[in-house]
């Protein structure tokens, strides 16, 4: 059984930095594609970060509002992918959700684009960013 754990969500200023965590039991995150997705109050959820499998050279990929300031990685050794946010906008708040692709042969960009690639979610964590 995959199973997804998220943390690393609270509060920050606007121009703040947070760091969240997903860690992965069940399967070999090296073996998956992993994805970064948020959802707004009232908005849909959308693709903010993935990365391919390890085997194919973990391409990643960045929404444009993301791009620049957030960085996706993963640790093998703890199985577990980031998000590391940084120069935090109030329209980056919204609940975030890691989740897992038995995806192989697909650059990130297309991992990305669409929820169905992906088979196990996490249960998300909020994040906020307000002064």
């Amino acid at each position: 059984q995959v199973d997804l754990a998220e943390s690393g969500g609270g509060l920050a200023q606007p121009g703040g930095s947070l760091r969240l965590s997903c860690v992965v039991s069940g399967v070999t995150v090296d073996h998956f594609g992993v994805g970064w997705f948020r959802q707004a109050p009232g908005k849909e959820r959308e693709g903010v970060s993935c990365i391919t499998n390890r085997d194919e050279g973990g391409d990643t990929y960045y929404t444009t509002s993301a791009k620049g300031r957030f960085v996706i990685s993963r640790d093998s050794a703890k199985n577990t992918v980031y998000l590391q946010m940084s120069s935090l906008k109030p329209e980056d708040t919204s609940v975030y959700y890691c989740a897992t692709a038995n995806a192989w042969h697909m650059h990130a960009e297309m991992l990305c684009s669409s929820e169905e690639y992906f088979d196990t979610w996490g249960q998300g964590t909020q994040v906020t960013v307000s002064s």
